[in-house]
């Protein structure tokens, strides 16, 4: 798969992008594409007998790098004989035996799996004392230097726009220093310490500056929750504040982004002003949208005036007059209003999202955490089994990282107590709440939970789902648990998809061979079990592709917690009233383990209920702003063409 140019124009960027950037599909292949980059380097500097210097970051954005690398090595040969590395950064203190330190990171992901030789890895050290550092650090500088510099750097950028741990602040010509971690910087990291007390509030990092001494640079960014940033860093001033655009000043950088990653991006947000556009239908609905929005007015009271104010005349001349164009949109955005999400029984389908027969249909909800189905959709779940539709749910993740240890403790000690004084209990079972009841009171921040815990954590999940469903109307034979092996690893860094995990999903789909499936397009999940999951289901997809009830069946994609579809971008959005609102709240509130506080939060302190709300009712505003109908909330879903 090539990079992307999305058909949308010749570019004229200059005033805009300040670095050279490239758009992928999806992170997956970007990643491959930087991973084979670096695999030809290593390679040409072999030939030539040299050793090539690597600076290597961590966290999510480079792992599927690393997983390529690693394939590289032991399907095609590549060695990193020659390899000397230099890590970016290290949280302090941390010893390297910490599940949450980068040496451990590293070396789970890509040293453990190649041949590099040990004394050509350099990570920062966590452990110094205090008064050590400054030396350390002078030393580490020295090392590069000596090693030759710097021939690849990878970078990441954070929410906050530091490389490395530079936040904002940081100055230009920046060394390897001690630094002090943002509350953003620290609030992200929660997905692998648990809580925000536990994660340090310092780091050893190299700086801006020895960073641009690197001869070429790669800076990746996935996912939406990126778009924002990368936007700065890329079209915004160099400035302190986002220390990812001092990057603007380097003489070989290359930015590689998915296309989620590229949504503010003004070539994809407005293209039309950064040159002359190829107006598809898509980016025609995308600019009128755009120009209401801006204009502040119903999409039927613009005028030509508006058009030409806000740069749009070109849509005007190739289109038609603002008139046509304007009812042609509205008409667009009214017919994917249904209150049928599975299809209208006897009418006329040809203006609906869905088709109307068969009248009744056969419909799979695959959830990746077991709270995302009434989350994400549940006044639409509601709708599908109040219509009459067959509903089967099932809950791709057991979700067990995502319980409080004070919640799993409280369940056992509750099972514990009710056994022994109904004198239930047997040894084995004496046994094994004395291990669960132990392990959970003297376990430290990090710690992996035992297969014991593990499981308790999973069935506090499963009762709760299995409450939100019931509330929707479904029964329990309508209610599935995949528990996909990926997941299971007990922490927030998951095993890559795998064939089983495909195969599960596949084996579900032919079993209730369904007319509908509604999954998480939602990709700015922070913990990539969506991304995952979502992969999943199209694997299954492609490879149930040649069943005859395949061709009979289509995939819609919701998005959860984070954010929601873009308004040119939805095909079906189905309005609650009030007290569909209300129930969906209600069925919301069978997660108990996932409210007030839940462990993962991502960047937003709001409960899942108040931001799902929120988000409903933005939609529907947005459709009353734009001159349709207006509504309480709604939901809003795209339907997946395939590849």
């Amino acid at each position: 798969m090539k990079h992307t140019d999305l058909g949308y124009l010749k570019y004229e960027l200059k005033n805009f992008e300040k670095l050279p950037i490239k758009i992928w599909e999806d992170a997956l292949e970007a990643s491959k594409h930087v991973a084979r980059s670096i695999a030809l380097a290593i390679r040409q500097k072999q030939q030539d007998g040299e050793q090539i210097v690597l600076g290597l970051a961590t966290g999510s954005t480079p792992i599927r790098v690393y997983e390529e690398l690693v394939r590289m090595h032991r399907e095609e040969g590549l060695s990193f004989q020659n390899v000397v590395t230099f890590n970016l950064d290290e949280y302090y203190p941390i010893s390297r035996e910490s599940r949450q330190s980068y040496w451990r990171f590293m070396h789970d992901y890509l040293f453990d799996h190649v041949d590099i030789k040990p004394t050509n890895i350099h990570i920062p050290d966590g452990t110094l004392s205090m008064e050590e550092v400054s030396h350390y650090c002078e030393q580490y500088e020295k090392q590069i230097a000596l090693a030759g510099g710097i021939d690849i750097q990878l970078l990441g950028i954070g929410r906050t726009g530091h490389i490395g741990f530079n936040e904002p602040g940081a100055w230009e010509t920046s060394p390897t220093r001690m630094v002090r971690l943002d509350h953003l910087t620290r609030h992200d990291a929660i997905k692998d310490f648990g809580l925000e007390d536990d994660v340090p509030y310092r780091a050893i990092t190299m700086g801006v500056g020895s960073i641009f001494k690197a001869r070429t640079v790669y800076l990746m960014a996935w996912g939406h929750h990126k778009a924002s940033i990368l936007k700065e860093a890329v079209e915004g001033p160099i400035s302190t504040s986002v220390p990812a655009s001092f990057l603007q000043k380097h003489q070989n950088i290359k930015v590689i982004i998915d296309r989620s990653a590229a949504e503010e991006l003004t070539r994809i947000k407005s293209p039309w002003l950064a040159g002359i556009c190829n107006w598809t239908d898509d980016l025609v609905c995308k600019a009128v949208i755009w120009l209401a929005q801006k204009a502040n007015k119903p999409i039927l009271k613009l005028t030509d005036e508006d058009y030409h104010e806000y740069g749009l005349s070109d849509l005007i001349i190739e289109q038609a007059n603002s008139y046509e164009l304007n009812i042609r949109i509205f008409n667009h955005l009214q017919h994917t209003i249904t209150g049928w999400p599975g299809g209208k029984p006897n009418a006329d389908d040809s203006h609906r999202p869905e088709r109307a027969k068969p009248a009744k249909k056969r419909v799979i909800l695959f959830s990746p955490h077991p709270d995302d189905d009434v989350i994400s959709m549940g006044g639409t779940f509601q709708r599908l089994v109040d219509q009459g539709h067959e509903v089967h749910v099932a809950y791709q993740t057991s979700g067990n990282i995502a319980v409080h240890d004070f919640d799993a403790l409280r369940y056992a000690e509750f099972m514990y107590e009710h056994d022994r004084t109904q004198s239930l209990i047997t040894p084995e079972q004496e046994k094994y709440y004395q291990k669960v009841i132990k392990f959970l009171n003297k376990k430290a921040p990090g710690d992996i939970d035992i297969p014991e815990v593990r499981s308790i954590k999973g069935l506090i999940r499963r009762g709760e789902a299995r409450g939100g469903a019931r509330f929707t109307g479904i029964s329990d034979n309508q209610i599935h648990f995949l528990d996909m092996p990926f997941y299971e690893t007990g922490g927030a860094r998951k095993k890559p998809l795998g064939e089983d995990d495909i195969q599960i999903v596949a084996d579900f789909i032919e079993k209730i061979k369904p007319h509908q499936v509604y999954a998480a397009g939602d990709l700015a999940d922070p913990h990539g079990t969506h991304r995952v999951c979502l992969d999943a289901i199209f694997e299954a997809f492609r490879l149930l592709a040649p069943k005859d009830f395949m061709k009979d069946c289509w995939l819609w994609m919701y998005r959860g917690a984070w954010h929601e579809w873009a308004m040119h971008e939805i095909e079906m959005a189905v309005p609650m009233s009030p007290q569909q609102l209300r129930k969906k709240r209600l069925a919301i509130f069978m997660h108990q383990s996932q409210k007030d506080r839940p462990p993962f939060p991502g960047d937003d302190s709001r409960e899942f209920w108040q931001r799902a709300e929120h988000r409903n009712r933005e939609t529907a505003e947005m459709y009353r702003a734009l001159g349709l109908a207006e509504y309480e909330a709604m939901e809003a879903f795209v339907r997946w063409k395939g590849v």
